[in-house]
């Protein structure tokens, strides 16, 4: 019956003896109650065996006098029997748990006296002196000097003991480390021993509650966060699971030192089994449709600090919901969601105009709100019904009055819409599968309402049949399209850019600086009284989360009902479709059989492979029909092969200099070439001869594309050009005229580019490594960021122009969120990757050393590795349907690879 959530806030629990309780000493009716005296910071408890009795909780402040017999012999209270006792006269105790049932704390006052008969008598001493040196602590008129010498007592306490090495589970375990610590659960803290081995990481609790030792199998850890505890950096919490909310240990340390050695023996232990997941993963795992709104709400409140076991920082839920008095809930309509793009506190204008002319009366700091969206109280007002002891341990040993509970979700969402001090939002249990918290299952007596009706379960709204059907609904809420595409604003709002500063202010969302992460420094505090008033005003107030994105959030990409085509983006002509010309079912057939491929396509298999060159290939393109094959090489040719024939048919050479890429314009009757010699030349299939030459850099030039008759150029004269071809009039005079229509000025050499499927952004990257994402039709930049250490050797968009990858000579992935410009995911390499492709979710990539890799970018890691070329991979092509892939090579080699299912 006993728990730490009997001892007061920042209370420590230090040793427990057996011990009698004697009522009525030396009367005919003397009874002795058995039981288990515990010695506490600022009280004595005593658990009486019998669960009809109820617990003793006796303050220490409110002690008269604590004394063994020995004490004073002339008045000694025992007679016979006396060893071991302890006599506690005070003017006020606590009975709790009367007949075992949870309830209000019974407070009885007035002079009255305690005996307590230990087992033990040889411990009566040390006993006494203990109680005395704490009582002295709880006599101190300042809270501060009362923390610093229980502080003190603890400290030498810990000081004097160290970790049973007797409790390792194998004699074989290496000892790393042992420190000092305290484990964290929600309200409570309990000191005791940290020990680390080679295979587990041991907390044994000064104490021995709840068990003698709390041991985590190192194997069995899948994340570790550092945590903020009280404002400081001295949290660390560790999860055996991938998905769960709570985890298997939280612990607080006595110095930031000891929390980081320890998260680096931890973190250097499972960085071979599992990737460590920042919030920018998870945001592409939840673009793509990976994990569901529930999950990466919870992933971003564990990285932004957000725990079970600290509920001054508890992980905070959206309101989704705005309807509780329809009898049916129907997601498809708007008017069914709160506005997930303001918070709490600005959803009625009404009231936010009445906060706002306040907010700029008063004197700085300014803030808009007087209470928070997030407090240890508001989450034990949730959930008062499966946690009442969590809130009377809060309260003082009382629960609220019983029109503040929790009692209806109308009633709860209209006082948080016109309250004048509610902007609470919701905790994750309403979006999860135990109803338990809405229901008075443990028959709580939490008083009566004006009227006099009892509060009993939580009255739900007309369309939920039961507290499941509510959870259920609430989910299917969360997970609906309405609020896929509008949780990023919300995001903004909690975690996001929106949460300090001028964004915040523009959102109506500021609350008190003391709420921030950063607005106070306690070590700059000096005096321990305000130090201890001000972390208690805070905890009890409510943290505002880490702020984990400092500009906009992405948004959702929602799969749209009919399959996106992509092969409208590539030019296919329906006449090549297998199926009858309707351009639906090709659509679709196209998209499945892509995605077909891309699921398969780790069974890529060496098809053929010809060297045909003298220096390395650096550009592979292929006629529609897929018979002949053309390459660039750093030898200056351009060369014709034939798939059919198996045999070189044509090699061209425009000048000494090497060429760079190309490509095959559509019809197949014309290729271009861009050459180190700054010039770009046009070489016609059917003449077999130099059709064209545009000189349109300083420079070489690195890389072309075409679309829409339109060439796009990018060199190393620090340029990106866009040029409109006019094809020549007649047949007889097939020169074409270029017409500059743009020029995208960088700061260095340019050495890819790629543009998106509707052709209206452009990417580039350069030779320092900085990646550009520019708007083609006004040529300005959107987006420049310094991605990788070296040149950038590919950028291509992902299929639904959402996402850019680069690679660069770092040895890094790079995936930029082409909206918001925000790097969402870094993968590293054992050596570069030259050159790619990619559906998004997969990449195919060639090595440095001549390897193709498949990559699960969401995983970051490799799944399959295939031997190809001898020397890095320099090019690589993809058909239409992703099936087959040519590579060239340094080894002047290309290779022609089938997918064989």
């Amino acid at each position: 019956r006993f728990s730490l959530l009997l001892l007061n806030l920042e209370e420590y629990y230090f040793e427990h003896h057996t011990a009698n309780h004697i009522i009525n000493k030396g009367c005919r009716d003397e009874r002795k109650i058995r039981g288990s005296l515990k010695i506490c910071s600022k009280s004595i408890i005593f658990e009486p065996d019998e669960k009809i009795q109820p617990i003793i909780k006796i303050p220490l402040r409110d002690c008269i006098s604590i004394k063994a017999p020995e004490d004073n012999e002339g008045n000694n209270p025992f007679t016979w029997d006396t060893s071991g006792g302890i006599s506690v006269v005070c003017n006020q105790v606590f009975l709790i748990k009367e007949r075992n049932i949870i309830g209000p704390y019974k407070t009885v006052r007035g002079r009255i006296e305690y005996l307590f008969q230990l087992d033990v008598a040889g411990k009566l001493g040390d006993v006494v002196q203990t109680l005395h040196q704490l009582y002295r602590a709880s006599c101190l008129d300042k809270l501060g000097d009362q923390a610093a010498m229980i502080t003190a007592i603890l400290q030498s306490r810990l000081a004097r003991t160290s970790f049973d090495k007797n409790r390792f589970q194998s004699i074989s375990e290496t000892l790393h480390m042992e420190c000092k610590a305290e484990m964290v659960t929600p309200l409570v803290t309990n000191p005791g021993h940290v020990c680390v081995t080679d295979a587990n990481l041991y907390f044994q609790p000064l104490n021995g509650y709840p068990k003698p030792v709390v041991q985590i199998t190192l194997q069995n850890v899948r994340r570790i966060y550092k945590r903020r505890h009280g404002l400081m950096p001295l949290g660390l919490e560790v999860f055996c699971t991938e998905n769960d909310l709570c985890s298997d240990i939280y612990l607080k340390f006595y110095n930031y030192q000891d929390r980081d050695e320890l998260y680096f023996l931890i973190a250097t232990y499972i960085e071979n089994h599992i990737t460590e997941h920042t919030a920018e993963s998870y945001m592409l795992q939840w673009q793509r449709g990976h994990i569901s709104n529930y999950q990466y709400l919870l992933h971003l409140n564990n990285l932004a600090d957000r725990s079970c076991n600290d509920l001054s920082q508890y992980p905070v839920f959206p309101w989704i919901i705005a309807d509780y008095s329809s009898s049916v809930l129907d997601l498809t309509k708007p008017e069914t969601f709160r506005d997930l793009s303001k918070p709490i506190g600005a959803l009625n204008e009404e009231r936010l105009d009445r906060l706002l002319t306040r907010y700029r009366e008063m004197p700085d700091p300014k803030f808009m709100y007087g209470s928070h969206y997030s407090s240890p109280g508001y989450v034990l007002f949730y959930l008062v019904r499966v946690a009442p002891e969590y809130m009377l341990c809060l309260q003082n040993g009382k629960f609220d009055h019983a029109d503040r509970m929790f009692n209806s979700l109308a009633e709860t969402w209209k006082n948080c819409l016109d309250g004048a001090t509610d902007f609470k939002e919701l905790i994750p249990e309403f979006y999860e599968n135990d109803s338990s918290f809405l229901v008075n299952s443990l028959k709580l007596d939490l008083g009566k309402r004006q009227g006099g009706k009892t509060v009993e379960d939580v009255e739900l709204p007309p369309w939920a049949s039961g507290p499941d059907d509510f959870l259920q609904k609430s989910q299917e809420a969360l997970e609906s399209q309405y609020v896929s595409e509008h949780l990023h604003e919300w995001i903004d709002i909690i975690f996001g850019y929106k949460q300090k500063g001028s964004e915040a202010i523009a959102a109506h969302n500021v609350f008190h600086p003391l709420t921030y992460e950063g607005g106070v420094d306690l070590n700059s505090i000096m005096d321990p009284n305000e130090k201890v008033a001000l972390l208690t005003q805070i905890l009890e107030f409510g943290q505002t989360p880490k702020q984990l994105f400092t500009i906009p959030h992405p948004r959702r990409i929602i799969p749209k009902s009919k399959s996106l085509s992509r092969a409208s983006s590539h030019n296919v002509s329906v006449a090549e479709s297998p199926v009858s010309p309707n351009e639906e079912s090709f659509e679709d057939l196209t998209e499945e059989s892509i995605t077909l491929a891309w699921n398969n396509i780790a069974k890529l298999k060496l098809h053929e492979q010809y060297k045909i060159h003298k220096e390395a290939i650096t550009g592979i393109a292929v006629t529609c029909n897929g018979s002949s094959v053309f390459t660039t090489s750093q030898d200056s040719t351009l060369k014709m092969f034939s798939r059919e024939s198996k045999t070189l048919q044509r090699s061209v050479s425009f000048s000494n200099m090497a060429l760079s890429s190309c490509l095959i314009l559509p019809g197949d009757t014309t290729v271009i070439c861009s050459s180190w010699d700054n010039h770009i030349y046009f070489y016609s299939i059917a003449f077999g001869r130099q059709q064209d030459v545009l000189m349109g850099h300083d420079d070489a030039v690195s890389k072309v594309c075409w679309r829409d008759e339109r060439l796009y150029s990018a060199s190393w004269d620090s340029t990106v050009k866009v040029w409109h071809c006019v094809p020549g009039e007649t047949p007889s005079n097939k020169k074409h005229r270029f017409e500059l229509l743009a020029e995208l000025e960088h700061d260095v050499s340019v050495n890819t580019i790629d543009l998106n499927a509707a052709n209206t952004i452009l990417a580039s990257g350069t030779k320092e490594g900085t990646v550009s994402i520019w708007d083609v039709t006004t040529a300005t930049v959107l987006h420049q960021l310094p991605c990788h250490s070296g040149t950038v050797f590919d950028a291509a968009f992902s299929p639904d122009s959402r996402h850019l990858l680069s690679a660069g000579e770092d040895n890094c992935f790079k995936v930029i969120d082409v909206q918001t410009g925000m790097l969402i995911s870094s993968v590293t390499a054992d050596e570069p990757q030259r050159c790619f492709k990619w559906d998004g979710n997969t990449i195919l990539s060639g090595s440095w050393s001549g390897e193709l890799l498949i990559w699960d970018l969401l995983g970051g890691k490799v799944i399959e590795r295939i031997k190809g070329h001898t020397g890095a991979v320099m090019s690589m092509w993809m058909n239409e349907q992703c099936n087959s892939v040519t590579t060239g090579g340094e080894d002047r080699q290309i290779m022609f690879w089938k997918l064989q299912y």
